[in-house]
C-alpha cells in the first residue's frame, strides 16, 4: 500500500477546508451535508490534486462524494466548451441502478456548475442516448455494455475523456466485465486521470489495477470484508420448508417495515414476492430479468414506503443506496462470503443502526461456517418459537441457479 498524505488529510475537518469551489459547498449545504465522511477526506484532496488513486471502500461510506465532488471541481477549474459526443469523464458502473444513483449525485452536487450528464446503460431505448450525446456531455456515467454499444455505433467519442471512474470494480469482475473493461481502456488516451473504487483488494483487482493507474495513491478505509459495526447481526434456525412462514411471523409480529429480503436466484424473487403478498405483506421481486423501467419503479416504491418488503438478488441489489434501510434479511444464505458483508452493508449506514436477519436451514451450516470465518466471529443464533428445526432432516445439495453446489468449499469459487 502506498502511503497516505496524512500531513495534507488529517486537518481538514469540512467540505470548505478541502477547497472545494464555492459552487460546489452551495449544492453540499442544499443538500444538508457539512462533515466529510473519512473517504472523502482522505479522496477528495488527492483526486482534487490529479493522481491516479486506488481505494477501498464499501457502499455506505460516501465513496461517491469522494471522486463526483472532487471531479465537479477539477472540472470548474478549466471549463471548455462542451463538444458533441466527447465527454471529459467517463465513470464505469457494474449496475444500472448503481449509474443512475452516481448520475443523481454529479447532477446534484454539480447543480451550480454548467455541466451536463449523460447516464447511459441497457434495458432502456438506445435513441434518446445518442441524441443526448450529440447535444453534447460533460460526464458519462454508463455500464459497460451499452457504452460500447454507442462506441461501435460512433454514437460516443471517448478520445477527449480526462479521468477514468471504475466504481465498484471488484463487483465489475464478478460479473464477468473483465473484457469489456480492458476493450474501454485501450479506446482511452493514454494522458488521463485514472480512479478506481473496490470494496476489497482482491488479487484480481490488484491485477487490474496494475495494469492502467500510473504511480496511484491508495487509501483505503473501514477494513474490507468487515461487518457494518452498527448492523446487529442474528441468525434464526429454521428448515427450509418453513422459511416464507417464518419470514411472515417476523415481519408482521415485529412490524418491520423497509425490509431488503435476498435470495440466490431470480425464479426465487419472484415466488418468494409472490408468496409474501399472498400473505398479506406488499412486496416486489427486483432482479436482471425485470425491464428497467419495473425495477426502478419497484425501488422507488420501496424508497417511499408504497411497499413493505423488496425482494432482491445479490447483482440487482449492488445499486441500491438507501441511507435509511433498517431491515436487511437473508432468506438464503449466500454461497460466496463476501456477499454477506456486500448484502448486510445496505443497512447501518450514515450513522444509522441496522437488522441482518438470517433464516438458515441445515443445507447452508457450511455457507454460515465461512461467513462466519471470514467475518471472525460467531453469529448469535436465536431460536423462534414454534419454528425449532426438525433433527431428522439432512443436509440436501443447495441450488444455486445454474447448477447445484453440494459444499461451498472455498471462499470464492473458480473463474
Amino acid at each position: 500500500m502506498y502511503d497516505l498524505m496524512t500531513e495534507t488529510v488529517t486537518n481538514l475537518s469540512s467540505f470548505a477546508e478541502i477547497g472545494l469551489a464555492r459552487e460546489i459547498l452551495h449544492a453540499l449545504s442544499d443538500e444538508g451535508y457539512t462533515d466529510p465522511t473519512p473517504i472523502q477526506l482522505q479522496a477528495i484532496p488527492l483526486v482534487m490534486q490529479g493522481f491516479d488513486l486506488l481505494a477501498g471502500a464499501q457502499t455506505g461510506t460516501g465513496k461517491t462524494a469522494g471522486f463526483t465532488l472532487p471531479l465537479l471541481h477539477r472540472l470548474s477549474q478549466n471549463i471548455k466548451p462542451r463538444k458533441p459526443k466527447q465527454p471529459r469523464v467517463l465513470i464505469l458502473t457494474p449496475t444500472r441502478e448503481l449509474a443512475a444513483q452516481v448520475a443523481d449525485s454529479v447532477k446534484a452536487y454539480g447543480k451550480y456548475l454548467p455541466f451536463k450528464t449523460a447516464v447511459i446503460f441497457g434495458g432502456v431505448g438506445i435513441h434518446p442516448q445518442i441524441d443526448q450525446l450529440k447535444k453534447g456531455v460533460d460526464f458519462v456515467v454508463a455500464t459497460p455494455g451499452r457504452l460500447l454499444d454507442l462506441v461501435d455505433q460512433h454514437a460516443v467519442d471517448l478520445s477527449e475523456i480526462e479521468t477514468l471512474v471504475l466504481d465498484e470494480a471488484d463487483r465489475m469482475l464478478d460479473m464477468g466485465f473483465i473484457r469489456d473493461i480492458r476493450r474501454i481502456l485501450a479506446i482511452l488516451p493514454k494522458a488521463r486521470q485514472n480512479l478506481l473504487f473496490s470494496a476489497t483488494f482482491s488479487d484480481e483487482i490488484k491485477s487490474l489495477a496494475a495494469g492502467f493507474l500510473q504511480k496511484p495513491k491508495t487509501v483505503e478505509v473501514a477494513r474490507h470484508n468487515t461487518a457494518a459495526e452498527l448492523v446487529s447481526q442474528v441468525v434464526h434456525p429454521v428448515d427450509s420448508k418453513r422459511k416464507k412462514s417464518l419470514l411472515l411471523h417476523l415481519i408482521t409480529s415485529q412490524n418491520l417495515k423497509q425490509v431488503l429480503v435476498f435470495t440466490r436466484t431470480k425464479h426465487g424473487a419472484n415466488r418468494l414476492a409472490e408468496q409474501l403478498a399472498l400473505g398479506g405483506v406488499s412486496a416486489l421481486a427486483i432482479h436482471g430479468n425485470k425491464s428497467q423501467n419495473a425495477r426502478t419503479k419497484a425501488l422507488s416504491d420501496f424508497k417511499e414506503g408504497k411497499i413493505r418488503v423488496l425482494v432482491a438478488t445479490d447483482i440487482a441489489a449492488r445499486g441500491i443506496d438507501i441511507d435509511y434501510l433498517p431491515h436487511v434479511v437473508n432468506y438464503e444464505l449466500p454461497n460466496v462470503p463476501e456477499d454477506y458483508v456486500h448484502r448486510i452493508g445496505r443497512t447501518g449506514r450514515a450513522g444509522n443502526t441496522g437488522q441482518a436477519l438470517s433464516l438458515v436451514c441445515i443445507d447452508e451450516h457450511e455457507f454460515l461456517h465461512n461467513i462466519e470465518r471470514l467475518l471472525k466471529k460467531k453469529i448469535p443464533s436465536v431460536t423462534v418459537p414454534g419454528y425449532e428445526p426438525d433433527p431428522s432432516i439432512k443436509a440436501e445439495p443447495v441450488f444455486l441457479g445454474r447448477r447445484f453446489q453440494p459444499k461451498a468449499r472455498s471462499n470464492r469459487p473458480k473463474r
